[in-house]
Order: structure tokens, then sequence, then C-alpha cells
């Protein structure tokens, strides 16, 4: 039986990815300077949207909500397809919830229909690695149950390194103490921070100075590989590309690994962490 794929736009996928593998994507909104936009708006550029953050604006965004899924989904079932939800990680957002109740309705109306909705556990790129495998997995021919059961066989492996360029982004969503914030700022201590097995962002190291906190998310992929190396990797970054570049690099250089993507980090993200951030995801040993 045919079935969708769908995830929401926190999966920062290529451009163009979701039309090409007829991926549905439910987008999520932010609000900045009054005003309200969807996270693909193309009348906002990723680059205009963090550049107003470097000015001093402050997003607010806002999940999925319920009749809005059902509203994107309903069509699909219409259709006479299944569906495949591969979502943002319920430990940092309510879209998970709100897609998994909206299926929970609708499966009501359309008994006949069959549904699978995965908590990724994952964030930016990286969810978008589990969306980019799940597209290959049904291409090759996997069943829906198959291929939901591999990318839950796959989420304890999806690896998730990332820094930040200015702590006081973190500080606003809690992640760190105003305290931190202002003495690290002033020593130029930037952060390394992981997405665990729950879902949750956890800081794992600091480090002094930029270029050494690019050169630590390298280094974590090399102490998380201990073995086969990965097909491909994929990065996304808060505009600052030649920093995502250099990492980029970094990585083909010194594992061989040239199979990758790089995309911004979008902007119901990047409302929390800021412009400069540079993320690093790859299936490894260990998250």
């Amino acid at each position: 039986m045919a079935y969708q794929i769908v995830t929401d736009s926190n999966a920062d996928l290529v451009p163009g990815f979701a039309q090409e593998h007829g991926v549905v994507e439910l987008e999520l909104t932010y609000t900045i300077k009054g005003q309200t936009h969807y996270a693909n708006d193309p009348d906002l550029s990723p680059h205009a949207f963090y550049q107003m953050m470097r000015e001093g604006q402050m997003p607010i965004t806002a999940q999925v909500n319920v009749e809005e899924a059902k509203s994107r989904l309903r069509p699909i079932l219409e259709e006479g397809k299944d569906l495949l939800c591969l979502l943002f990680s319920s430990a940092l957002s309510g879209t998970y919830n709100s897609v998994r109740l909206a299926v929970e309705e609708l499966l009501e109306e359309f008994p006949q229909r069959q549904a699978r909705v995965v908590d990724t556990l994952a964030a930016s790129a990286g969810q978008g690695l589990l969306v980019t495998y799940a597209a290959e997995y049904q291409a090759q021919g996997l069943s829906l149950q198959e291929n939901g059961d591999r990318i839950q066989e796959d989420l304890p492996h999806l690896v998730h390194l990332f820094t930040v360029n200015d702590l006081f982004h973190l500080h606003r969503g809690g992640r760190v103490s105003a305290a931190a914030a202002v003495v690290g700022s002033m020593l130029q201590i930037k952060p390394i921070l992981h997405v665990d097995n729950q879902g949750k962002l956890i800081p794992i190291g600091k480090t002094r100075g930029r270029k050494a906190a690019l050169k630590a998310l390298v280094d974590g992929m090399e102490q998380r590989m201990e073995g086969e190396k990965p097909q491909r990797f994929a990065i996304s970054h808060g505009d600052c590309l030649e920093d995502a570049q250099w990492v980029a690099e970094e990585v083909c250089r010194r594992f061989g690994i040239q199979e990758h993507t790089i995309a911004f980090v979008g902007p119901t993200i990047g409302a929390h962490s800021g412009p400069g951030t540079v993320a690093l995801f790859f299936y490894g040993t260990h998250r």
C-alpha cells in the first residue's frame, strides 16, 4: 500500500528536497517585528531573518497545532495513502504530540488507513537525515512498518554536535544562566552541545574561541565513529556559511566522507540558537 512520508519544517531540508522526493512538510510559524511567517516564507530569506536577530529582534515561535495537522493530513488519507510521520523531538517542541493526536482523530474517520508517527528525538538537519534515509528506504520498497522500524533502529545512532556563537540566545531558552552567558561571552567561551537519547539539548563541553569550537565538532565525530564510517553527513548553520564550509572540508579531509549537505538552521530553531550556530550530524556508534 502506498504511503506518504511527512515531516515538519524543523528538519531543515535542503531547498527542493521535499518536492523532489514527494515529502510533505508541515510548516511551523514564527513572529518577528510584529509579523507572523511560515518557516519557509519566500518573502523573508534566512539571511534577512538572522540579520533581524543581529539587530536585536527576538522571534517568537509556535508549534503545529492539531487542527493545522489535520487539515494537511486529511487530503493524503482521502487519496488512499497511509502515513509515515517523522517529527521534531518531543523534548523540544509540542509538534510531535499535535500530529500524533491529529492522526489518532483522523484514523477514526479513515479506519481503513494506517499511520506511523515517529518522535525522531532529533532536530534540524539531523531530523533531515532521517527523512533522507526514510525516502531511500521507501524507494527500496520497504513497507510503511518496515520503514518505521528501520528509522527507530537508526535513532540511537543519529549524532548531533553543535556550537553557538552567542550564549545569550541559549540563556533566553533556559539552557544557560544569565551569569554564565555574561562571563562566557566576556571570555569567548563557546559551548559544545548535543541532543541526547531522550531528544534533549545537553551541553557536553566548552572551548575558548570560535575556531576551537568548530574543530571540536569534527573531533567529536571522530570519537563517535569507532569503526565503519558514516555514508554521509549534514551541516546546518545560522547564517555563517563559511564556518559551515570549513567544518565540511575538515570532515572530508580527515575522514574521506564526501557526501554531505549544508543548509540553514531554519527560523523556528534559529530563534533559540541564534546567528552563528554550526551543527554537524551523522550516524555514529552512539549519540
